[in-house]
Formats: structure tokens, sequence, C-alpha cells
């Protein structure tokens, strides 16, 4: 058995086009195995890095007679340098890396997902260069969370690439004086760079055995911990009641959903003493020595399928001689289909599925496994300790029958069916975990040396520390049984909504009169909505659903109800495309295009990409009465640097009315869409256009692909937003909002380009 690599985080790191063809050269975009490459040295002078980062990862890839190999590295940020070691450097004095790279702001970064490889499964994250997709390379990591922790210690060394070349001077003599350097010179000057540090950090113990231990991420130098509320970003009809508690496993029954008819949703509710990567590495397992010490269910399962690294079918089998009186075999077959939130929160769905390779067997009755969710997150540790925990929450569909009687008696049939057994599994991870201490690791960061910085960044956007951040930006009434009651914790709270009119006084010119905007001039190719019964349609809901940062959140983390929208939805078109379509705004069949859109001071336009067959793009029109007020946040992100845009351009999503788990995979909680999904933005005239790649996700694809499935029967609720950094950024204010009401994708008007 070989080697897992120990968790890992990099930060900070370089610039340049022609320098992400020397990262092309460090992780193999090009192909072929490991080679020792020349790049230029780091010097004290030339770096303005806050922290060093290594750990162990695997290198992924194909050789020259077209062998795949999967390699145990040790990958180490020096700066903007990257170099990769057969061992640890640490241990092994003067050992030569084998491979060295700068990374640059076209370098791109996507999460594949779960993949098997010789000695288990593994999570890949994919690169390539934007300009160049042709170059691409893979790592890999042992756990979701480690993974996560790459991607975002690579975008914070494209953020710190982007602040040097905004330094001042030319781009092309910086590279040229970079290449200069020698990477291979004597230990004094590292030492002069090392001298420059803030801290030295080392994430992870080094290489232990594949799979025998789940990692804790864990706060490290740079993020604070997670929020205790458990508060959704979007105000949902859930009214959740507890009903029973099972052995420290709290059982809630959706009241709302209850009354309404609808059928029963319940959850099981638990707080584990592990890291929300352990709890879902122990829940993917199908190994089945591990999921009979706790799964009672679905002990015996066995993969068929494995999709786009987020998506799986299994088949399982169980005794229902604990279950029922009857003793005939059981067989069953869902699908598993995961992802991780920016806040670190994992999601698992689970449905029923049918599969060609397990047809009905003999001598087995086929059961329906209850549609279900699982939700993972991590939670703060107490004072004094280094014990990671977590809230671990199982959601599922029932049949009514039964469940009223089961509530108020102990005892009855219930107690022996499959969403029983189901909501005991909640109750079997927690004790299985506490029984096994190897599981309950303590953070797995460890600050090697801390030194005071001779260099500051002063700038906050390349000064990005807040990878953790919860991101509850839309309220949640998860907790509320009335309305009356969400107006008392709103007060309790001071969720005070936030005036329009500031916003507008702050971001926008006052001294140029406000045009008049003339809606019944402009027409998108799909209709405005009349009430909200209406179909096929769009209307624009005030903010006041959503939560957002407000003044004092960089000292007490307090969000406030945000107000009405800074920009006005003036139109939407929804186009079917044969590929996806860039810079949208310029077709001809735009609305934008119109003589009313040519006149209009300033136009938001938002394109949704959306990845299907065929494609489709929804364009979001957004107009301002008057042009950006100069030096103005909204001015910084409308002419200001695509990195800029890509940190602060923020999202918060709400399904208001659909299928309980497709607002559970959609979620709540707010995204900044260029850390999710690859963004392209065009300044142009009188507009600017930000396409949004859903595509260029794995995770995104198949949450959309989700979604679209149920589209008709669906009303989603979208709020964009500029984040707030700075205390003179808050409180912050939505700029437009939209409400999409059951689409038809036939209706969709077909876009030649």
């Amino acid at each position: 058995m070989d080697a897992r690599p120990s968790p890992l985080s990099l930060k900070k790191v370089g610039s340049g086009r022609s320098e992400v063809s020397t990262v092309s050269g460090l992780l193999g975009l090009g192909g072929g195995e490991d080679q020792r490459s020349s790049l230029p040295s780091p010097s004290s002078s030339a770096s303005s890095s806050m922290f060093e980062y290594f750990g162990w990862v695997y290198h992924l890839g194909v050789n020259s007679i077209g062998h795949e190999y999967c390699h145990l590295r040790f990958l180490f940020i020096r700066g903007k340098y990257v170099e990769m070691y057969k061992r640890d450097p640490h241990e092994n004095p003067g050992i030569k890396p084998i491979r060295r790279g700068v990374v640059g702001p076209t370098l791109m970064l996507e999460e594949v997902g779960r993949r098997k490889v010789y000695y288990g499964d593994v999570y890949v994250l994919r690169f390539f260069n934007r300009l160049e997709e042709s170059k691409k390379g893979e790592i890999a990591c042992a756990t979701a969370g480690e993974a996560q922790k790459w991607l975002e210690a690579f975008d914070q060394a494209k953020q710190q690439a982007e602040f040097e070349l905004s330094r001042g001077g030319s781009a092309r003599n910086k590279l040229n004086m970079e290449t200069e350097l020698n990477l291979d010179v004597h230990r004094p000057r590292v030492r002069r760079y090392a001298s420059g540090l803030k801290k030295l950090i080392r994430i992870g113990q080094g290489p232990e055995t594949l799979l025998c231990q789940s990692s804790s991420l864990g706060a490290n130098g740079s993020t604070d911990g997670y929020f205790e509320r458990d508060i959704g970003d979007a105000i949902e009809a859930y009214k959740w009641k507890c009903v029973r508690t099972i052995n420290g496993v709290r059982i809630f029954e959706d009241v709302a959903n209850s009354e309404s008819g609808k059928g029963v949703i319940v959850k099981a509710v638990a707080v584990i003493d592990a890291s929300a990567d352990t709890a879902f590495e122990v829940l993917l397992n199908l190994e089945r020595h591990q999921r009979y010490e706790w799964d009672m269910l679905t002990g015996d399962l066995e993969l068929l399928d494995s999709y786009d690294g987020h998506l799986d079918v299994v088949y399982g089998t169980f005794d229902p001689r604990y279950l029922t009186r009857w003793h005939s075999k059981r067989d069953f077959i869902f699908s598993r289909q995961w992802f991780r939130g920016q806040d670190g929160t994992y999601t698992i769905l689970h449905f029923p599925a049918v599969h060609k390779k397990k047809p009905p067997r003999s001598g087995y009755r086929r059961t329906k496994i209850n549609p279900s969710t699982w939700e993972i997150r991590n939670l703060n540790t107490s004072m004094g300790s280094n014990t990671p925990r977590c809230l671990v929450t199982q959601m599922l569909e029932i049949n009514s029958a039964g469940w009223c009687r089961w509530k108020k008696n102990h005892c009855s049939k219930f107690e022996k069916s499959v969403p029983y057994a189901l909501l005991c599994q909640v109750g079997g991870l927690k004790e299985y975990i506490g029984a096994n201490p190897a599981l309950k690791f303590e953070t797995s960061t460890t600050v090697i040396q801390s030194k005071v910085s001779e260099v500051s960044v002063s700038t906050a956007e390349f000064e990005e520390s807040e990878v953790k951040d919860e991101f509850y930006d839309a309220m949640s009434a998860d907790s509320s049984s009335s309305d009356e009651e969400l107006d008392q914790k709103d007060a309790k709270l001071s969720l005070k909504r936030t005036s329009a009119a500031d916003a507008t006084n702050k971001e926008l010119d006052s001294e140029v009169a406000p045009v008049m905007i003339d809606t019944s001039q402009l027409h998108g190719t799909l209709r405005t909505g009349k009430d909200d019964t209406d179909t096929n349609c769009w209307t624009s809901p005030s903010g006041t659903g959503f939560m957002i940062r407000g003044k004092n959140y960089l000292k007490d983390n307090s969000k406030v109800m945000g107000g009405d929208p800074l920009l006005k939805l003036i139109g939407v078109d929804w186009f079917k495309v044969d590929k996806t379509i860039d810079r949208i705004a310029l077709h001809p069949r735009s609305l934008l295009q119109s003589e009313a859109g040519k006149k209009l001071p300033f136009v938001l336009v938002i394109n949704l990409q959306v990845p299907a067959k065929p494609n489709y793009s929804l364009a979001l029109y957004y107009a301002a009465d008057r042009p950006a007020k100069p030096n103005s946040l909204f001015a910084q992100f409308v002419d200001g640097t695509d990195m800029f845009r890509d940190a602060r351009f923020k999202l918060i999503p709400s399904i208001v009315e659909g299928y309980w788990m497709v607002k559970r995979a959609v979620g709540t909680k707010a995204c900044l869409l260029g850390k999710a999904v690859t963004c392209k933005y065009f300044r142009q005239d009188n507009f600017l256009e930000i396409d949004v790649d859903i595509g260029s996700s794995s995770v995104a694809r198949s949450v959309i692909g989700l979604v679209l499935g149920y589209v008709t029967s669906i009303v989603v609720d979208l709020a964009i937003l500029i984040e707030g950094k700075e205390e003179a950024e808050l409180p912050e204010y939505i700029l437009g909002t939209v409400r999409l009401n059951r689409l038809r994708l036939d209706s969709a008007v077909h876009l030649k380009v």
C-alpha cells in the first residue's frame, strides 16, 4: 500500500502569462513524467509574500508511452514560486526539486471531484491555462477538504500575481527580470527571503497510509472558525419542530409541509466530535466492515458507476429481519450526488434510481429508498480545545402513514420501517466516530515559525483571508413557526433594512442628472410576469429576503436585511444556443442593441451560460439612471481588474417554490461566483457584461442538471451584489434581483452565433 498525502494549503504567488507555461512544466500540463526544469529563484526584494505553505499531494498524469501514473509528491510554495519534491526537503536538506514553476493570473483550477486510482479514492484538481486550455495537469488530495485548501491557496496566488503586476512599470520587464534569477543559489538567499515571512506554516504531519486517516483541515493562521447558528441565506417555508430525541439525536418534523398536505419532511440532527471532512469520508466509504459498525440498512453496498467525480450510483442489499417479520431478501439502487460549498459545508443527495447493470433479481424484492439529503458543516471548537466538531443533518421525505402514531407512541410499526432505519444512521455515525478515537484528529495545521513581516500589502483585495466566510447571506426561517416570530427574531438580531437611497448616493454620481428609464421601450425574449401565479416569466422582488453584511460586520459578523436594489432590472433574454456564447450584449438580438438600450447611462449584463443539450443563455439586464460615482466601490468593480471582480462578485440563490431536494441542492448561501466558476468580463461603451460559465465547474454542472429537471415547477430568486471587505464599503447593498417563475425550456429563443 502506498502512502497518502497529508493536508496542504498554499498562498500568494506570481505573475505573467508566460509564467503559466512554467507551471505547465511543473505539473506536467503538456504530458510526460517528472523531469527537471530550471526557473527563477525568489529573492527577499522580489516578493511580498506573507506565508509559505507545503505538504504532500498526488501528481497525476500520463507518461510518454501512454501509461497513467500517480506519484506521491511534496509541494512547496515559496512566495510566488512553486517547487515539487520526491521527499520532504525539511527532512532531507539539500535535496533538489524535480519541478519548479511560477503561477500567473491566467492559471485556472477546477475541482474535478472524486476519482479511483491504484490505492483508493482521491479528490482531483485540474490545472489549465485560460489562454491555452490544451495545457492541462492534475494533482490529487486524500480528502475534499484538502482539495479545497489548494483551491483557496492558488486563488490567493493569482491575487498576489495581479497585485504585483499592478504595482507599476511594464509587466514584460518584470517577467524578464524574474527570469534572470537563479533558483540554484546558495541557502543564505533563501534564509533572507524567509526572514520576511509573517508565518511559515506546515499543514499536515507527513505521508500516512492511504485512506487510513481522515484529515482535519482546521483553521490556519489566516482563517477563523464557523458561525454556530444554523441560519440559511434566504427566507424558506420550513417550520421545524422537535418531536423526539433518541440517543442524543434530535428528530424534527417540518410542520409547515405537513399542514399543507404535501407529505412529511423529517430530519435527524446531531453534533459529532470530528471534522466535517471526517464525517463526509465515513459516509461515502463503501467498505463493508466499516459500514457494518454504524449503518443497519445500507451496510452492503456496491459501486455500479461513477460519473463526473460528484455523482455515482450504488447497489445494496439488506436483511429485513431487523425491520419486519418477513424474511424475503431486499435490494435497492440509489444515486449519490455530493458537493462542498465555499464555507466548507458538504451536501450529499440520495435519489432512488435504476441501472442496467442491476435489473430485478430473482429471490429479491426491490425496495425504493426514500429520497434524502445529508448536510455536514464544521462548528467552532470550544475554548481551550483542539477537538473538531461538526453538525450533521439528515433530511428525508416519508409517507405520512404511521408517522403520526409513532410521534405519540414509543412502539409502532414505524420503528420497523426503512425511513426509521435511515433516521437512525445519524445516531450510528455519531457513535461509530465516538468509539474510534483515531478518527478524531486535532487540527493538522502546525505553525512552524512566526515572524513580523517586513513587507506589507495594503490593498485589502490582495490580502484575502476570509476563506471560511460562512456566506449565510439570505434569511432562513427554519427555526421559526410564524411570521410574527420571524419579525421578533429580526428585531432581536437588529436586522435593520439597508437604505436604497443611501446606496444610490454613495455609488452613483449625484452630479449627473438621472435619466428616466422607460421599460416599455425595452423588451427581452422572456416576458415580465403579471403576478406570482404567472409562469414562464420574470419579476424583480425586493431585497428584503436576503441578508447582507452590516455596518459592523468586521467587528461582530452582524448582517442586516437587504433593501431595494441599486440597479433596475429592465429585461431578461432567454436564449437557446448551439454552443456557449460570450459577449451576448453585442448580438443584434440582444436587448442592449435596441435604440432605447443604447441610450441608457449604464447597464450591467449578467449572462448565465447554462450547460445542457442544447445550451442556454439567461441574460439579465440591470440599468442605472446615472453613471457610477468616481472612486466608489461600484466604479471600482465596473472599471477594475478581473481579479478584483472575481474576489467581489457575489450571488445569493433561493428556491422559493419547488421540490425540497432541489432546495437543498441549491441552498441559500451566497457564492463568490468568480471563485466557483469561470467568469469573463467585457467592458465597452455603456455596459459591463459578465459571462458566467456554469459548465466550467463539475459541481455547478451537477446542480444545474438537477435544477433543469424540475425547472417548470420551481420559482427561483437571485440577488447579486459586490462583497464589502473594508469598513468604508459597509454596509453592503444589493445590486439587483430577479425572480424566475417556472421557466419552460422550449420557450427559449434560438440564437444563431
